[in-house]
């Protein structure tokens, strides 16, 4: 490192630096990999030795740290996977990169909360040679073997299992590797996985996708297998197959809408209609809510249908209703009416009397560009006429208004 260079983050990552807050730790992690990434672009071995420096610093400056909400541990693993690839391509010398893993072994074994626990997923990689990977296999397999040893008088928990699958697979010792992987007392995923990736490196995809489907169980992630064979299957030009077996549940994402474009960007040979069809079977009961993502996908009429057919946000239904007022007033005509069947049903978070105008307001100008506000009103006053749930809330908000002739 030269030596008129100094970094900023590491005065900021001193022992215990941050109170209980999550927030500021998160926006000084995301500083430090802002300070490295810059560096990087003029000189990657430097950066390289500020990632590794930040590394060291990072579980100790977080001890304090209230973790329970989850916001640290991602930005701390975005950090990782952002840091890894940049250490990994540094033009290190044999001896620089064999100092730099003695201290992140260092600092990963001090990892008490964990934080840095993802980088012995990457260790391999960090070695960046098939040589060094080799050397930190042969340093940790014999505590492996004794820590997944048959003897309940040996057998114990050891955190550098997955440091020592990782360098067995970049090592290519992938006989081993499934060697190894056939003592592990539990059929742990995020350790067979990497007897999955072994045998496709064999290519034995075959073999390696019945590896996977062997591996649920107990404490494993079904999602995260089904992505393995899934992959395994598009690899191998079977993507109907692997549409079959493990699309819908290989592609869970964060709403229903993310799902459906997960699959439809994975699958660009399926129907989008032949998609949504196959989600809204996987999950009877809950139609009302591919609501979205039939609308994104330009399927209205199937989006009114599943609308009507089971509960959906009634906010949802509001939004869509002003979006397509002029685009597509039938559409937004019908949103605007399922939102008030629903909130007439007692449906929505936190219903306030803006929500009920909201959907009131936007399905009637729909109807006014349709010429059908009269037609409109009347079906309003009969949905909300059928109201029994609680105290009649939407009624109270629109008595006056659907009274004959009223105006708001």
């Amino acid at each position: 490192m030269p030596e008129s260079f100094k970094w900023q983050f590491p005065a900021r990552f001193r022992r215990r630096a941050f109170g209980w807050k999550s927030q500021p730790a998160i926006q000084r992690v995301k500083e430090a990999v802002s300070e490295i990434k810059a560096v990087a672009r003029r000189d990657p071995l430097l950066a390289a030795e500020g990632a590794v420096l930040f590394l060291e610093k990072l579980s100790p400056a977080l001890e304090q740290v209230d973790s329970s909400s989850g916001a640290i541990g991602t930005a701390v693993n975005k950090a990782i996977e952002t840091l890894v690839p940049l250490i990994a391509r540094a033009p290190a010398d044999a001896r620089t990169r064999e100092a730099w893993l003695e201290r992140l072994w260092e600092a990963y074994q001090a990892d008490q909360m964990p934080y840095i626990e993802r980088l012995g997923e990457h260790w391999g990689a960090l070695c960046a040679s098939p040589e060094l990977a080799s050397h930190w296999a042969d340093e940790l397999i014999g505590t492996v073997r004794m820590a997944w040893s048959p003897d309940p008088g040996l057998r114990g928990f050891f955190p550098g299992a997955v440091n020592c699958l990782s360098a067995l697979f970049h090592a290519e010792r992938h006989e081993e590797l499934l060697e190894l992987l056939a003592r592990a007392p539990y059929p742990f995923w995020p350790d067979r996985r990497w007897g999955v990736r072994a045998l496709v490196a064999r290519g034995r995809k075959a073999e390696a996708l019945r590896y996977a489907e062997a591996s649920r169980g107990c404490n494993t992630s079904p999602v995260a297998i089904a992505r393995a064979c899934e992959e395994i299957l598009l690899s191998s030009g079977m993507a109907d197959e692997a549409y079959a077996r493990y699309a819908i549940e290989a592609n869970q994402a964060n709403s229903y809408a993310a799902t459906f474009r997960a699959i439809a960007k994975k699958y660009p040979g399926k129907q989008p209609a032949e998609i949504l069809r196959d989600l809204v079977a996987s999950t009877p009961g809950s139609e009302g809510k591919w609501f979205a993502a039939a609308k994104d996908a330009g399927l209205l009429d199937e989006a009114i249908a599943l609308a009507k057919q089971s509960p959906c946000d009634p906010r949802t239904l509001t939004r869509a209703a002003r979006d397509f007022a002029e685009e597509n007033p039938g559409f937004a005509l019908e949103a605007g009416l399922a939102a008030l069947h629903w909130l007439v049903l007692g449906y929505g978070y936190d219903v306030t009397s803006a929500d009920v105008w909201s959907a009131y307001d936007h399905t009637r100008k729909a109807a006014e560009r349709l010429g059908r506000s009269d037609e409109t009103r009347a079906r309003i006053r009969a949905l909300v006429a059928g109201e029994t749930f609680d105290d009649r809330f939407v009624s109270k908000v629109l008595g006056a208004e659907l009274e004959e002739g009223g105006k708001r």
